[in-house]
């Protein structure tokens, strides 16, 4: 694992790698941001939530006192303590009081004990809801929009308080009726924006309302939580089908209720702040990731990449061009350019010392080859003179191959200090000249010499024994084959892979069965020089002569090789 992670960071890129850097030093930042604004969010979200239910709440305080003042005026102004005069006490109490349309008081069974104004006559009151839950002791307050019969000429609710005895018992209910137009809730102050209230009763139906159309058409299920909770907070859709945010709280006892309907945007101040501390940090980052990139390129792969150019020129040999442009750069940039052109220097100075050495080795071994050549013709013109000596055929003729062989080597010496390169040969017109030599040395060429050779460099340790091996082949032709007007030479070099056959044949040879089989001098010879360049020799008779084949691996020296891009 430890390896394979080391091979891809060998791979990693400068610009990534500054990268990684940048992300992780900004890192720790980025990670301590984000758990700070969802902390802040959280509280912030909390303090929302407390705002809109306080602001529920105390709008449910400013029309809870005024129904609870009725309450205190009932249980002051009771028949009890008012006597005969409580129906003109209630009635002067009730012209006093803003949005109070009557003040009753009814005894235990529902009848009418006093009243500020009529009251209807209702001959099942005591069996309503409403009575029979202060009746029961289930409630000390009930407050309702439907008694069960009209109390007054304008839509009003009816708070009803339990009365008791001095014992404690059930005496009777106290009532005040109020219009729904003094019930009006208004907007508390510290409501969010464009806020709206409600008055709900424990049905979920809506008693008052600022504007209806910014709160749902039935609100039951929540009105059924109230009853077990002092306030609540919920999200839904208004009747217009607006988002909006909803906060309730009891208004006396378990109801009716205020509402407060607020667009669902209160809590995107606290939302956008934590995504606003996490943005800017990740921002952060993406802008230093594209500025490292940027610098990256700009300040040193751009400058790597220029500078890789001209080492490229380098390598071709071009040493006196300089990354001048490079001087631009930032100080280490130009430090490295500086030394790419003083190791060019270097390079330059260093490559004409070595081509003067090689000119003039070069011209030492090319002075060697031509004397050692020189060395070889002395030698052969002191057999040649030899020769004219002798009056044996057979010495004269032993002269004469002597010469030969010694000729072969000259012309290879000769072909090595006039060519180009001192390592190889071309085969073909080196073939072309030993043929030519060895064929008219003793006035008996041929009538015709057909040469094939396929273009192809040979080193020296390879052409000298090919050389020898030709002379001893062209010679056994010229003294057993190719005699007479008709006579033909025929010489050919074929390359077939990594196999190469040097191929001599002649016509018009009698008696070349015999010479086939003849083992003299010439064919050790010729076995010997193929075991040195690890070929095989085959000597086939024909109907028109012999041919002497001389097949050899040519892979076996780097400096033989066929030479197919030079020969077109």
């Amino acid at each position: 694992m430890t390896a394979s992670l080391l091979a891809w960071w060998r791979g990693v890129p400068i610009r990534l790698r500054l990268g990684l850097a940048l992300a992780l030093g900004l890192a720790p930042m980025l990670i301590l941001g984000t758990a700070q604004s969802l902390a802040n969010y959280r509280l912030e979200m909390n303090e929302r939530r407390v705002e809109l239910v306080d602001a529920a709440q105390r709008s449910a305080a400013s029309v809870r006192s005024r129904m609870l003042a009725g309450q205190v005026l009932l249980e002051t102004l009771a028949p009890g303590e008012a006597g005969v005069d409580c129906a003109q006490r209630l009635a002067e109490i009730r012209e006093r009081l803003v949005g109070f349309v009557n003040l009753i008081r009814f005894d235990s069974i529902g009848r009418v004990a006093c009243a500020a104004a009529g009251a209807p006559a209702d001959p099942d009151r005591k069996d309503r809801p409403w009575f029979k839950a202060l009746d029961s002791g289930g409630r000390s307050v009930t407050i309702t929009a439907d008694p069960g019969a009209v109390y007054a000429d304008t839509p009003s609710i009816i708070a009803s308080f339990r009365d008791e005895d001095a014992q404690g018992r059930f005496s009777g209910v106290l009532t005040a009726v109020l219009s729904l137009a003094s019930l009006r809730p208004a907007r508390p102050a510290g409501a969010p924006a464009h806020s709206e209230v409600a008055i709900v009763d424990a049905q979920g139906r809506y008693i008052s309302s600022t504007d209806l159309s910014a709160f749902p058409a039935q609100l039951a299920q929540q009105t059924v939580r109230l009853a077990r909770v002092q306030s609540l907070l919920w999200q839904a859709r208004s009747r217009r089908g607006q988002g909006r945010v909803f906060a309730a709280a009891p208004l006396v006892g378990q109801d009716v209720f205020v509402v407060i309907s607020a667009p669902d945007n209160v809590f995107s101040f606290a939302l956008t702040n934590p995504a606003l501390a996490v943005a800017f940090p990740i921002a952060a980052l993406v802008l230093g990731l594209a500025a490292v990139f940027v610098v990256a390129d700009r300040g040193v792969v751009r400058w790597i990449a220029y500078l890789r150019r001209f080492a490229t020129v380098y390598a071709n040999g071009r040493y006196s061009v300089r990354p001048r442009r490079a001087l631009e750069g930032p100080p280490e940039i130009q430090d490295l350019a500086r030394t790419l052109g003083a190791m060019a220097d270097v390079i330059a100075a260093r490559d004409r010392a070595l081509k003067e050495s090689l000119q003039q080795k070069d011209a030492l071994m090319r002075e060697i080859h031509h004397r050692v050549r020189n060395n070889l013709q002395v030698i052969s013109s002191l057999l040649s003179l030899q020769q004219r000596a002798l009056s044996d055929p057979g010495a004269q003729a032993a002269m004469s191959d002597t010469r030969q062989r010694i000729t072969a080597l000259a012309l290879i010496y000769r072909a090595l200090y006039q060519g180009a390169d001192l390592r190889r040969v071309d085969l073909r017109p080196f073939m072309d000249e030993l043929i030519s030599h060895v064929v008219s040395a003793e006035g008996a060429a041929p009538a015709q010499i057909s040469l094939d050779v396929d273009p192809v460099d040979l080193d020296p340790d390879r052409l000298a024994p090919l050389a020898l091996f030709a002379v001893e082949a062209i010679t056994h032709a010229r003294k057993h084959g190719y005699a007479g007007p008709d006579g033909r030479l025929d010489a050919a070099f074929k390359v077939e892979g990594d196999l190469a056959r040097l191929t001599i044949s002649d016509a018009q040879g009698k008696g070349r069965a015999e010479a086939a089989r003849n083992d003299g001098i010439g064919q050790t010879l010729m076995k010997a020089f193929a075991r040195q360049m690890r070929g095989g020799v085959d000597l086939k008779a024909t109907g028109e002569g012999l041919v002497i084949t001389l097949s050899f691996p040519l892979g076996g020296s780097p400096h033989a090789a066929p030479r197919t891009a030079k020969a077109a």
